[in-house]
């Protein structure tokens, strides 16, 4: 009964689709869309519970889990697992969002608010997908939706969508190009993994105790350089952790002296416009292809170089929350270039000399890096990150050899990702521009 499904573009697209007769069928016809049940698991802690991801936490470069859950309590296990080539669309909040799940989700208890897609002919999951990512896909979707405050989908809303059904030979180009992704995708998460465990490989010395219910520090080192009173500054891991490096590497370096530079730029006015600047916040570097909505018209030529990137900078985010995206950190690759990114983004310059590759490792690291950076959150609402206490996170030098294999292998997880969200965008609007030749009429490359 909502007014606006009927006044959007999504429900004009879905009325011409409807039109055309030959050529295509809905969703169901090709497909089982399904939902989980919904969700009543027992949180219990790390050591004896399952990873468990929230809806937006799949699209994220390398998925955190937050939250861990007993096996033996939750039900239709098997449903909550994914394998690698899931196609996967968002059902609350913001919903028609197509992902396809991979390695990084092995393992995991995924959330029941995302519909999965399951052809029923294996041949249609490559452009099952494709339409799905399509402009006109997802604006139908968006017709669809229901709701006030949080939007919603459900599955017979995807099971009456209308779907055209090109010939075979368009299917195998689809198929081939969307299994490039997911490959794409695998051996990106992949070489992130190896590099981040030969990189732990280093310290044997370096070993990971339960946290425990409190500790107790002099106060010396409380009212020393730092003079910080928040608990958090002192947690014992990151002497662990530091005590590791000082054991096992060649040596130890703070990370001033590995860059030129550290800074956060200053605050702009934000006025968004069609015709403006491609704009991302902290939280879209951290996902599989963001969404780009935001353009910016607030900043002239020159201004907008304060916010731009440069391939091989580190990019951390530096507001939020420590259980969130504070602190996670990710390479900057030649797509970061001619964007305008937010100043709640922390930029890293390496040195001369210095790969950015193996300070992502470093400092990206989950148990050896990313700790040593949220101790020095500060701030309760929305804690806060600054440049002149990331300058003092330690770094261990592992030699020239070890330290290029690391690097080859974070700029390897960089370029495939980057490979394979290009890939993504082209498969959506070669989609796009089939759909639209289909819409006018052009049915010779459908069935």
């Amino acid at each position: 009964m909502e007014a606006e499904n009927y006044l959007s573009g999504g429900y004009g697209i879905r009325l011409a689709m409807d039109a055309r007769i030959a050529g295509r069928g809905v969703l169901s016809d090709v497909a089982r869309v399904w939902q989980p049940s919904r969700l009543k698991g027992i949180q219990v802690s790390k050591d004896f519970g399952t990873p468990f991801l929230a809806a937006t936490q799949v699209f994220d470069l390398r998925p955190a889990p937050r939250k861990f859950l007993s096996l033996d309590r939750t039900d239709n296990v098997s449903e909550r697992l994914l394998t690698p080539g899931q196609i996967l669309i968002t059902c609350s909040g913001s919903v028609g969002r197509a992902t396809i799940s991979t390695v990084a989700h092995n393992n995991t208890l995924i959330s029941h608010d995302l519909l999965r897609i399951s052809p029923r002919d294996p041949k249609h999951w490559g452009w099952l997908y494709a339409f799905l990512r399509s402009p006109q896909g997802r604006a139908m979707m968006g017709a669809a939706q229901y709701g006030h405050i949080i939007k919603h989908l459900e599955v017979a809303h995807l099971d009456s969508l209308p779907v055209p059904l090109p010939r075979e030979q368009i299917l195998d180009a689809y198929q081939q190009k969307v299994s490039r992704i997911l490959s794409l995708r695998n051996r990106s998460f992949e070489a992130a993994a190896t590099a981040e465990r030969k990189f732990e490989d280093c310290f044997p010395s370096y070993t990971e105790e339960p946290a425990s219910l409190g500790f107790s520090i002099s106060a010396r080192k409380m009212f020393s350089r730092r003079r910080r009173l928040d608990a958090s500054c002192y947690v014992p891991e990151v002497d662990r952790i530091i005590s590791a490096f000082n054991a096992d590497a060649r040596q130890v370096d703070l990370l001033s002296g590995m860059t030129s530079r550290i800074f956060v730029p200053g605050r702009f006015k934000h006025v968004y416009g069609d015709d403006g600047m491609p704009y991302l916040d902290s939280a879209d570097i951290l996902e599989v292809n963001p969404d780009i909505t935001k353009f910016v018209l607030s900043l002239s030529e020159s201004e907008q170089k304060a916010y731009h990137i440069e391939p091989g900078w580190i990019l951390i985010p530096c507001s939020g929350q420590v259980y969130g995206n504070l602190g996670h950190s990710v390479l900057a690759t030649e797509s970061h270039i001619g964007r305008v990114y937010t100043n709640h983004l922390m930029r890293v310059v390496p040195a001369k000399g210095v790969r950015g590759g193996f300070l992502q490792c470093a400092l990206g690291h989950p148990r050896l890096g990313r700790p040593q950076i949220i101790r020095f959150a500060f701030g309760s609402s929305v804690p806060e990150l600054s440049p002149n206490d990331i300058a003092n996170v330690a770094i261990p030098r592992l030699g020239k050899k070890t330290e290029d294999l690391l690097a080859d292998l974070m700029d390897e997880a960089a370029t495939t990702r980057d490979e394979a969200d290009e890939l993504e965008r082209e498969v959506a609007h070669d989609a796009e521009l089939l759909i639209a030749r289909f819409l006018s009429g052009h049915t010779e490359s459908f069935e």
